[in-house]
């Protein structure tokens, strides 16, 4: 691993340090809490099936299946755009479909990386680094200014994480590294539901009303 590379892993996990994985969202003012709990549990099952889903993804671009990955690429599509649809009763069809893109562009990075690390090609993995990074950026500007309750340097720290752990995962499969690989399972999942858990406070504290 690099010196890029292991910036990266350690990066990634200092951020999970700082965040905290047994953070519970706490509803507030006239929120429902079985309302918040419901959202809360939706947003944690889709982004369990966001990294569920950009796995396959990445492994088949390490073994070279085609057909595999098209399969498993069509359900990150489904699934992201669930995800971006979470956002459309509060902020309407066209934050949306921002939310969708930037998203899509998340997982454009990464597979931008596993390719670049399966053709042991070092420019193209920096380029899918930086590119991992101004969307962290874009991600935590569009949500930090959509709630005040999201404050933005939170949001690219939870995003950039949710990056690195991708990279440390694609590196293993490109090590064949298989047994870290099992390990590194409950850490992601366990930082997405930071990452929903943090999103449906701040839809709570936000816009009460919708909880109730």
């Amino acid at each position: 691993m690099n010196t890029i590379h292991q910036s990266i892993a350690v990066l990634g996990l200092m951020l999970v340090s700082l965040t905290g994985c047994n953070y519970e969202p706490r509803a507030v003012g006239d929120a429902n809490p079985a309302r918040v709990a419901e959202m809360q549990q939706t947003l944690r099952d889709l982004w369990v099936g966001h990294i569920f889903w950009v796995r396959h993804v990445v492994s088949n671009i390490a073994t070279s299946d085609s057909e595999e990955r098209d399969a498993a690429e069509k359900e990150v599509l489904t699934n992201t755009k669930q995800l971006a649809q979470t956002i459309t009763p509060f902020y309407g069809e066209a934050a949306s479909e921002k939310f969708y893109r930037l998203l899509d562009g998340n997982i454009g990075a990464v597979e931008e990386y596993s390719e670049a690390t399966a053709a042991g090609n070092k420019r193209q993995q920096d380029a899918a680094l930086a590119h991992l990074a101004s969307n962290a950026e874009e991600i935590a500007d569009f949500l930090s200014h959509l709630n005040p309750y999201l404050q933005k340097d939170i949001v690219r720290s939870l995003i950039e994480t949710h990056g690195a752990h991708h990279v440390l995962q694609i590196n293993q499969y490109k090590a064949k590294d298989y047994a870290p690989l099992g390990a590194m399972w409950p850490m992601m999942r366990q930082h997405v539901y930071v990452i929903a858990d943090t999103l449906t406070t701040a839809l709570a504290k936000q816009f009460p009303s919708k909880f109730s």
